[in-house]
């Protein structure tokens, strides 16, 4: 084929004495008109196509407005909304990698840690989860997993198909774990590794790390005897990736680039505000749904304060009231999301969530006033 100014031409077979020459000749003479991709419409002119244009990606895409009040996502600040919109760069060029450094110090500020190992997955939390754990843990290893709530199930679940012997450490929802009660498991099953939920958005419960730290540091990664099962989480390649193990990067996979960019402009607005001044900014509003839901006559799940987690409040379903009908009256009469609970806790408890800039006086006048129509007008059973 020739492209050109004019149109492409081709002609084929040809024969082996024609020569360059003669190629040439016999492209030019043949009559094709030129088409965008003509190369490809050739090539598929014999196979019918089997699934039609869908009418549904014809019409704009269509995004709703809403208050985001949900264990996640969120609503964004207009600044990293902003940086989704930034050019694509590729992600081997030194510019992004420069921005990833940038993350990876934002990450260490926020966690507050020196860890040179510090780098952001490419994936949901789940991913995140079974990074962890597929790099930590090996077919037959020990594992003692904090089960109370969703995510200390679904780790006990991760370690069953890695082939460990999971051993579960059950709580009920709405609790956490005391120092003494972890270390006699400990002591009983001996496990390679420790699993506990910090912040379990399932039950709104905050579990005290106090005096654990020291048990994670027993495992280190480099020490396991046969390669993860998944390469694409396969740490030590990841922490060359973000340059961590100070030698020349090497691709693994590809970047999410734009998200990498609105993940930068998040961590530089935590930057800016202070940590502790976030800190407050939660704990502060937090306490104050906390209050406004109490004048509802609601009754939060978690009994304890102190353990009370800062950016997703639970509160137990009414006596008489579906959960799904109050969620539903929220998102219906005034675009309001809140959720109803996950795992252990669905049935018995809805979620509000309080994150980032979400975290306002404001929201939380709004969502309140939303329950307060909804316990209204939503129907009770007779118990």
């Amino acid at each position: 084929m020739t492209r050109g100014q004019g149109p492409i031409h081709q002609a084929w077979p040809l024969s082996p004495a024609q020569g360059p020459l003669g190629t040439l000749r016999a492209l030019t003479k043949a009559s094709v008109p030129w088409a965008p991709h003509s190369w490809l419409d050739c090539s598929m002119a014999s196979h019918p196509l089997l699934v039609q244009p869908p009418d549904a990606l014809r019409r704009p895409l269509h995004v709703p407005s809403r208050l985001l009040l949900g264990p996640g996502p969120s609503n964004l600040q207009p600044r990293v909304q902003a940086a989704g919109r930034l050019p694509v760069i590729g992600h081997m060029h030194k510019e992004m990698f420069q921005i990833m450094d940038d993350i990876k110090q934002g990450i260490q500020y926020v966690l507050q840690t020196k860890n040179a190992l510090t780098l952001a997955v490419s994936g949901s939390g789940h991913c995140a989860l079974e990074t962890a754990l597929f790099n930590l843990l090996e077919p037959g290893d020990s594992f003692l997993v904090g089960v109370n709530g969703i995510w200390g199930q679904r780790a006990a679940e991760i370690g069953e198909r890695i082939g460990a012997m999971v051993h579960p450490l059950l709580k009920e929802p709405g609790d956490c774990y005391t120092l003494q009660e972890v270390e006699e498991g400990l002591a009983q099953h001996r496990p390679v590794l420790l699993f506990l939920t910090h912040g379990e958005s399932s039950s709104g419960v905050m579990q005290p790390l106090d005096g654990f730290g020291e048990l994670c540091h027993r495992c280190k990664v480099s020490a396991r005897k046969t390669k993860p099962f998944s390469f694409y989480m396969d740490i030590m390649c990841l922490a060359n990736l973000w340059g961590c193990d100070d030698k020349p990067r090497m691709y693994h996979h590809t970047m999410p680039v734009t998200g990498l960019f609105c993940l930068r402009e998040s961590l530089a607005l935590v930057v800016e505000q202070g940590l502790e001044t976030c800190w407050s900014q939660h704990r502060l509003a937090s306490a104050y749904l906390h209050s406004q839901l109490q004048e509802l006559g609601l009754q939060l799940f978690v009994k304890d304060p102190a353990i009370r987690l800062h950016t997703v409040t639970t509160v137990a379903v009414p006596p008489g009231y579906s959960w799904r009908d109050i969620t539903d009256y929220l998102m219906d009469h005034y675009s309001i999301e809140i959720t109803g609970g996950l795992g252990p806790s669905l049935g018995k408890v809805l979620r509000i969530g309080l994150m980032g800039c979400n975290a306002t006086r404001e929201n939380v006048d709004r969502v309140a006033e939303a329950l307060r129509e909804a316990l209204r007008h939503c129907p009770q059973r007779k118990l």
